[in-house]
């Protein structure tokens, strides 16, 4: 029997919605809408909390009708919202949201972990559920993990960076060079219109 799932993600700047549907085969994307507007956030010099919310507010209804639509109108059984970890007024927004979205339909609400998501995610453009066990590795703005995954609700992180994230490193080095934010985005720019053959010596500090 198959299960149709509303899913919200706001846990920094992004403001995404999609609907799924899960049996027991796998899990598949009936439709999705997203939205960034990261112009706003590079005129201040990277993400602003007050911004973020603010955007999250505005957007949400919009996408989620675009999603529904994208879906073909399903009715969802469920709705789902990343709990954390995130930027906390941001993931607010989205649980609030999602909450009283649920109430009104009268279906149950999901607390979802941001890092569990990144681990199903690569998974529903399969349509099938992952095998057991696997290794996964998570590079992320905020987030740089090894995980172990014996089961669904089995893992175990097998390393880790032991300060930034790789997302926060390309961050502070595009601040540093006058890069600007989103730093990921900017740097590659750089790089690809970069002669594959130029060296840049490293010193250690």
């Amino acid at each position: 029997m198959a299960f149709q799932t509303l899913g919200i993600e706001t846990s920094c700047d992004e403001t995404a919605v999609a609907v799924l549907e899960a049996d027991e085969q796998g899990c598949r994307l009936l439709g999705e809408a997203l939205a960034t507007r990261p112009e706003e956030h590079a005129a201040l010099g990277g993400i602003v909390p007050e911004l973020t919310v603010r955007q999250h507010l505005e957007l949400l209804p919009r996408l989620t009708a675009e999603a529904q639509k994208k879906s073909g109108s399903v009715t969802v059984s469920g709705v789902g919202a990343t709990a954390g970890p995130g930027l906390a007024p941001a993931l607010l927004v989205g649980l609030s949201y999602g909450k009283a979205l649920a109430w009104a339909q009268k279906n149950p609400f999901y607390a979802i972990n941001h890092l569990e998501g990144h681990l199903f995610s690569p998974f529903v453009s399969h349509g099938k559920w992952p095998e057991y066990p696997h290794v996964a590795l998570i590079v992320s703005g905020g987030h740089t993990l090894l995980v172990e995954a014996s089961g669904p609700q089995e893992r175990r992180i097998l390393g880790a960076t032991r300060d930034d994230a790789a997302g926060e490193a390309f961050d502070k080095l595009a601040r540093m060079v006058g890069l600007g934010y989103p730093g990921g985005a900017a740097l590659e720019r750089e790089a690809r219109a970069r002669d594959a053959q130029e060296r840049f010596r490293c010193h250690d500090r």
